[in-house]
């Protein structure tokens, strides 16, 4: 620990530190995330061009037409980099026989329309323009193909509806589904084609519903898989991993539980066996009101509260028959011992989440007051102007409060022995809790400080008053922040760090907040104009659609939609 942060009162930095850790960054009020964001947020407008991008990359690289790379990137889950390492990997006739892409450089799909064609499905003969054949090479009636699409689409598998042959695992030319669904089904069609779509967001890794209620309809993309805390257009911030609110410094694991133990009736089964006996014969928990260990439940039924068995006129102090109160039961003991200890343990990290989580939820009410006294002081006549202090000073509370707040679920397992029993001996977590308490002390009375200096009626003070508490905002505001990090440094590195299960990490700490993801744009330009219009041709002949996708209605849906049509 700095000695800047050793001692037990304040824990200030020069001014001119202050000033320069600060005020340099007033331009950046908005807490606008840098540019080249890497966080994008898909609309239902943009999910389109987000997911033509892909297409794009996979038909230009490897030749393909638009169904056969919908096919291989549905097939990797919209992992572009998966796909191509398995191409350098295994070479590109394994890539696409995992997959069942079935290539055709001279075959022409399209049956003459003289001739006919024995149907091996419902073993009819047909005309050749009442029947399709597949890249595969296989050739049914579409009477039969139309079935087999609608039972798949049903079903639920529209994304990879494979061909009808007996162990053809060739996936089925998606325009061709289209084209003979929409002739009986139009509303199937419409179906299908969604499913299609929402595959981008529903397969892939990468991208993922935005967990808001009511649903704002957006997704967020993010380009590294890890552990990050994400803000969408629509205000809602989340984790993410796990799509739970945003909750570093606490793993998605130890959130789970957190929110779980909190959420059940955990610690009131606890608080019952800690604090009440079961009746012997109703067998409901008696909590004892008076002195006397002769106790009567609302049944009737006496029992003695000491050994818990049921007693009639007889048992008493003078005359105990058949009874052994006075017998030590170690076990027994010991379960009670531990679920007390259990309880107040968990009672002394959940009181102090809870004041805190309050004093956030309370503190964003400030937000208004403390504008509307930024206001009243701007009208004055001052020699002070500029009071971008105040704001600065009020996001880092929020963000410092937030921090500190889900502190305490962390330490309550990363001290507990649910999870990490095994992990660290006693003398190690011993020495490991008091570093982070230290350190969570250190927060917590600068988070104090800097609530009470926010809260103060600075409109009402002089100019010289008002310059003494911007310098202690500023000054605060910087050593809250480096305080949050020192503390995210010392999870990552000397706690969870040093622990060989690999599988609680957390999102990085970032000075600015959670990062607000920006917006993709719904335009697609190709780059390479003659393979986009060879691309456009090969479409056209092929009976895929052009990259237009004329279907307007596909942008109707909603995420709500999923798990009804699936």
């Amino acid at each position: 620990m700095e000695d800047s942060f050793s001692g037990d009162e304040d824990y200030y930095y020069s001014d001119r530190d202050s000033l320069d850790g600060l005020e340099n960054d007033e331009a950046d009020l908005q807490w606008v995330p840098p540019k080249g964001s890497s966080t994008k947020v898909i609309t239902r407008e943009s999910l389109l061009a987000a997911q033509k991008e892909d297409l794009r990359r996979v038909m230009e690289l490897l030749s393909l037409r638009e169904h056969h790379a919908r096919t291989l990137l549905i097939h990797y889950r919209w992992d572009v980099e998966k796909l191509l390492a398995v191409l350098v990997e295994n070479g590109k006739e394994s890539l696409f026989n995992e997959a069942g892409v079935t290539v055709i450089d001279d075959a022409d799909p399209m049956l003459p329309l003289s001739s006919m064609v024995m149907c091996d499905i419902c073993m009819e003969e047909v005309a050749g323009d009442k029947a399709t054949k597949m890249d595969c090479g296989h050739c049914f009636c579409n009477d039969c193909w139309t079935e087999h699409f609608i039972v798949k689409i049903n079903e639920g598998q529209s994304k990879r509806i494979r061909c009808m042959a007996h162990k053809c695992n060739a996936i089925c030319d998606e325009a061709v589904v289209r084209n003979l669904v929409s002739k009986k089904h139009p509303n199937l069609a419409e179906k299908f084609e969604r499913f299609l779509l929402e595959s981008f967001i529903e397969d892939n890794k990468m991208v993922k519903w935005c967990p808001s209620t009511p649903h704002c309809g957006n997704a967020i993309r993010v380009e590294e898989v890890e552990v990050c805390e994400v803000e969408c257009a629509c205000g809602a911030q989340f984790c993410f991993s796990c799509l739970s609110e945003a909750h570093s410094p606490c793993s998605c694991s130890m959130w789970d539980l957190w929110a779980k133990k909190c959420r059940d009736e955990s610690e009131t089964v606890n608080w019952i066996t800690v604090h009440t006996k079961p009746c012997p014969k109703c067998h409901k928990p008696v909590e004892k009101n008076g002195g006397c260990n002769l106790v009567s439940c609302i049944c009737g039924q006496a029992f003695c509260w000491l050994c818990g068995g049921a007693t009639g006129r007889d048992h008493t102090w003078s005359r105990i028959a058949g009874h052994s109160c006075g017998r030590y039961k170690e076990d027994k003991a010991k379960k009670t011992e531990r679920a007390k200890r259990e309880l107040y343990r968990y009672m002394h990290y959940h009181n102090r989440y809870k004041a805190h989580t309050d004093s956030f939820k309370l503190e964003s009410k400030l937000k208004e007051t403390v504008l509307e006294k930024v206001s009243i002081s701007e009208e004055r006549e001052s020699r002070l102007r500029d009071f971008s202090w105040v704001t600065n000073g009020l996001y880092r509370l929020f963000r410092s409060r937030r921090v500190l707040s889900y502190s305490y679920p962390f330490a309550f397992y990363m001290f507990g022995e649910e999870l990490f029993k095994d992990e660290m001996t006693d003398e190690e977590r011993e020495i490991k809790q008091h570093l982070f308490e230290d350190q969570q002390q250190q927060l917590e009375a600068n988070v104090e400080k800097l609530s009470k200096f926010l809260e103060e009626p600075f409109d009402q003070y002089p100019d010289d008053k008002v310059m003494e508490i911007r310098m202690q905002v500023i000054n605060l505001s910087v050593i809250t922040d480096t305080l949050c990090k020192k503390m995210y440094e010392c999870i990552e590195n000397d706690l969870l760090g040093c622990l060989q299960l690999g599988t609680h990490n957390i999102a990085r700490y970032q000075s600015k907040g959670i990062e607000r993801a920006s917006e993709l744009s719904t335009c697609w330009t190709s780059v390479n104009t003659t393979t986009d219009k060879r691309q456009r041709s090969d479409a056209d002949t092929s009976g895929n659609v052009d990259w237009h996708f004329p279907f307007p209605s596909l942008f109707l849906f909603s995420a709500h939609c999923i798990s009804v049509l699936q």
